[in-house]
């Protein structure tokens, strides 16, 4: 069998970039409107620009854009048509629906989700299995000041909670949201999709007892901890006939 040569004139970043399907992005862009009015920096130039942040680890708007200058001349390998300045990234950034990174990121969820997976729960189980889980990041800029919730020296410290689902047979998360630091973590739950195919675990943080019914109805399982100051005698009555004597 001779060698394939479909990687070879391509960088490491290039072949990431062409497992991503044109159709997948054009179809996103057409669903979300997310090319309206735009006449240079198209969301697929923002996907590739995004993609290089993350794997080149750039900590600031100005180090992926000075970083990715470095590349003129070499972006056909991974299909760059506009290396945008600090400033243009930063008016995608904000203008930009993400309802088009949502859907590509599905998408590719999907189509590549099967060879993520060292083991397949679901075979035993015959459901899904999702873990859900959230963690706070701290930020002491004085803008972000006002997400914070107070500590018990009275001073508001500023950060964002983030709260992520897993499927327990796959490595990357299906699901990601964003909530101010003060925000309880049960108000997450109504962020998640109910079937009968599927069991949530979670922990005794999410504890919400409309919640819990709302699963019951949906006939999705969920397996959680009780919360230490819940009164549970009324649910779960004990009869004891014969009480062992002191």
């Amino acid at each position: 069998m001779s060698k394939s040569n479909y990687f070879s004139s391509k960088s490491v970043f290039g072949q990431l970039i062409s497992l991503i399907d044109d159709k997948i992005i054009k179809d996103a862009v057409k669903k979300s409107d997310s090319d309206r009015y735009v006449k240079r920096f198209k969301s697929k130039d923002h996907l590739i620009s995004m993609l290089f942040c993350s794997f080149a680890k750039c900590n600031s708007l100005r180090e992926v854009s000075g970083a990715m200058l470095g590349l003129s001349g070499k972006t056909e390998s991974f299909q760059l048509s506009h290396i945008p300045k600090r400033s243009t990234l930063s008016d995608a950034n904000k203008n930009r629906k993400i309802d088009f990174f949502e859907d590509i990121y599905n998408k590719l969820l999907f189509e590549y989700g099967s060879v993520l997976s060292d083991s397949r729960i679901q075979d035993v189980l015959k459901k899904q299995v999702k873990i859900v889980d959230s963690t706070t990041i701290s930020l002491f800029k004085d803008i972000l000041s006002s997400v914070g919730r107070k500590s018990k020296e009275g001073k508001r410290k500023g950060g964002i909670k983030v709260h992520t689902v897993i499927n327990a047979d796959e490595k990357v998360p299906s699901l990601v949201w964003f909530s101010p630091a003060s925000t309880h973590d049960h108000n997450f739950l109504e962020k998640l999709k109910c079937d009968d195919n599927t069991i949530y675990v979670f922990d005794k943080g999410y504890n919400d007892y409309k919640a819990f019914k709302h699963f019951t109805d949906k006939e999705t399982g969920f397996v959680t901890r009780i919360a230490n100051s819940s009164d549970i005698d009324h649910l779960i009555p004990i009869q004891n006939e014969h009480p062992i004597s002191e």
